[in-house]
């Protein structure tokens, strides 16, 4: 199984029996992953699922919410868009619960192991600037790199930050720009000149170097590692 339906829990059949064959599917495809380091999407789904999970297990109240909806005939001959329930059985919820309580410690598991490598990656992965940093930091170019460091992945990039009810939040926007051959000539100072010369509205651009000791899946690993490394970055010399 590829992916597991946002709305996995109450979608189709509610039997305990059918959702831990439908879960463990899942969780099976993640190890086959996870065994070959890839950590995305998978990695980010996991996070969702199990916060969903939680969510529900602490406000049962959630559970109504949860479930898909269905316009009744009255209403649609009335062309009025309101929905009704379909779930109003308490063995059904019964059931929820039981699944929810399989579900968490198992989704957990797989969230520590992704984490775990996740946490290596990150441990692989070092940042340097690229020429003289410039006071504003939030747009530039990025180089991500690993070995046998024969190519480099160039991006430019934009940080935004915005506020939710409780803390400031950053984001990274990246767009790709090239992929280079890296040489003794073509050094990436030499790459950072070309970038100013080439796109004139960032005359002074902040420029980063993401290199890896080891060699990983580039996009469903690498990369994300690295944006989210980056951003952390970014932040703490802010």
């Amino acid at each position: 199984m590829e992916k597991l339906s946002k709305d996995w829990l109450t979608q189709g059949l509610i039997d305990f029996e059918y959702k831990k064959y439908v879960l463990m599917a899942y969780l099976q495809t993640v190890k086959n992953s996870f065994g070959k380091v890839e950590l995305y999407p998978f990695l980010a789904d996991l996070v969702f699922h199990y916060r969903n999970l939680v969510a529900l297990k602490e406000n049962k109240t959630l559970f109504r919410e949860s479930f898909p909806k269905e316009l009744s005939v009255e209403e649609l001959k009335k062309l009025e868009l309101r929905y009704r329930e379909i779930i109003e059985d308490d063995a059904i919820m019964v059931e929820l619960e039981s699944i929810i309580n399989f579900a968490l410690p198992q989704i957990r598991d797989s969230l520590q192991e992704g984490s775990v490598i996740y946490e290596y990656v990150e441990s692989q992965c070092e940042i340097s600037p690229v020429g003289v940093t410039p006071l504003y930091a939030k747009e530039g170019y990025l180089f991500v790199t690993q070995p046998p460091e024969k190519e480099t992945h160039i991006y430019r990039y934009q940080m935004s930050i915005f506020e939710d009810s409780q803390e400031q939040l950053r984001s990274l926007n990246t767009q790709f720009i090239d992929r280079v051959e890296k040489s003794t000539v073509n050094t990436y100072e030499r790459l950072k000149l070309d970038l100013i010369r080439k796109f004139r509205d960032l005359p002074n651009p902040a420029a980063y170097l993401i290199l890896a000791r080891m060699k990983f899946p580039f996009s469903e690993t690498l990369m994300p590692v690295a944006k989210r490394l980056f951003v952390k970055h970014i932040s703490e010399a802010a």
